[in-house]
């Protein structure tokens, strides 16, 4: 049977001052109409990246509103996975040269997968290509099919497209984040536009005093009387760490004592964060500093949590995005954002009221040494991003839109 991921327990009630009583109540009304129902979300990994976050927090909302939610994961080694972050890199747009090989691997785990799949469920939901043929190869077995993309698929490698579309449109449903993520040519019964969310009391989100955060911080290394810019992402090129560093670089020449600080997370699903990890720390050698910190190297959720509320400016310097979930995270902090104007992100910041988007490093730069410079603008301007997250991109509602298009499908 596929790994079954543990998740804690928790209370809707926790989430009443935050949300209000209304906004429970017709999440309890939308699952009474489900009552009972069996949900399994599948992905990739228990850890690393989004989707692995959004699902430790999902799930035991769902069942807290009396659902037998599960939260499994596929198997595979390492040859599937650098096929499949493969697959997830040409869905954004990159080239790939598609072979038989990469179509054979991805096919015998795939199988194997659904193969493991032993329980029955009522809706199963698939995250992102890495399994999106077990669809096709399991049958429907009376469950309803949903798949969740997480990425941006407007301009997909077409040869790679090609390829998964067919089991792609065996599903009930496609989910995705944009309107304009959708492939022009997928022909799927229900298509919704669902974005993501963050969990406001998560370790990751949770509130931790200043005196807290910069305890932490300068228990990492880093010299708490000096500031510091941060991007917390995941070691891929789409992000654009070298990127960041190469802003890091023009803004010190503006402030002599700025520390940089990149916080990713490697994956068990994305072998080629190994090599971009390496890459970072060959470019930013001789750069005292700045700092790369990983999961691997002592940070959690709550350092993550700590370095995004003591930085002066939070870079997202995104080339390619599905959504973002660290730019709602710092807004959520009150702590500005200067990020790259790609996919997801311009649904969280607003343009000059919550911080800045850019479209080149030079640009970057100069917004970032902008805000350090003037503090009381960029307190403002977070203070206008927790705002806007408050009322679009908490967990509640993106467990309502989700539980709408269950009962649309029951």
């Amino acid at each position: 049977m596929l790994q079954l991921v543990d998740v804690g327990r928790r209370s809707l009630a926790e989430y009443q001052k935050i949300v209000g009583e209304e906004a429970l109540q017709e999440l309890r009304a939308l699952a009474g109409q489900l009552k009972g129902a069996r949900i399994l979300h599948l992905n990739a990994t228990p850890y690393g990246g989004g989707v692995s976050e959004l699902l430790r927090s999902q799930v035991p909302l769902l069942r807290a509103l009396g659902l037998a939610a599960d939260w499994r994961v596929i198997f595979g080694d390492e040859k599937f996975f650098t096929v499949t972050k493969a697959f997830h890199n040409a869905l954004q747009g990159a080239a790939h040269a598609l072979t038989e090989e990469d179509k054979e691997t991805y096919l015998l785990y795939n199988t194997r997968n659904a193969r493991l799949m032993e329980k029955d469920y009522d809706f199963i939901v698939i995250h992102d290509p890495q399994a999106a043929a077990v669809r096709h190869l399991r049958g429907d077995r009376g469950a309803k099919w949903v798949w969740r993309c997480h990425i941006d698929t407007s301009q997909p490698n077409p040869d790679v497209w090609a390829f998964l579309k067919p089991f792609i449109e065996a599903y009930d449903a496609a989910v995705f984040t944009m309107g304009q993520f959708i492939p022009a040519d997928l022909m799927v019964k229900y298509v919704s536009i669902i974005p993501p969310a963050i969990d406001p009391l998560s370790p990751k989100n949770m509130d931790v005093p200043p005196e807290m955060c910069r305890r932490i911080v300068d228990w990492m290394g880093i010299d708490t009387e000096r500031p510091i810019i941060t991007q917390v992402s995941r070691f891929d090129p789409w992000k654009d760490p070298l990127g960041v560093i190469a802003v890091y670089k023009l803004a010190k020449q503006e402030i002599p004592g700025l520390q940089l600080a990149l916080v990713g997370s490697m994956a068990l699903d994305d072998p080629e964060g190994w090599h971009i990890y390496a890459e970072i720390q060959e470019y930013e050698k001789g750069e005292p500093d700045a700092f790369v910190f990983t999961n691997l190297t002592g940070v959690s959720n709550m350092e993550v949590n700590a370095f995004q509320r003591h930085s002066g400016v939070v870079i997202q310097k995104s080339i390619r995005e599905g959504f973002g979930l660290v730019v709602s995270e710092t807004l959520w902090k009150g702590t500005p954002v200067v990020a790259g104007r790609a996919g997801g992100i311009p649904l969280q910041l607003q343009d000059g009221v919550s911080g800045h988007l850019v479209d080149s490093v030079e640009e970057c730069a100069e917004r970032v040494v902008h805000l350090l410079r003037h503090p009381d603008e960029g307190a403002a301007m977070g203070a206008a991003g927790r705002k806007h997250v408050a009322e679009h991109f908490l967990l509640p509602r993106l467990i309502r839109d989700e539980l709408r298009l269950l009962v649309s499908l029951a």
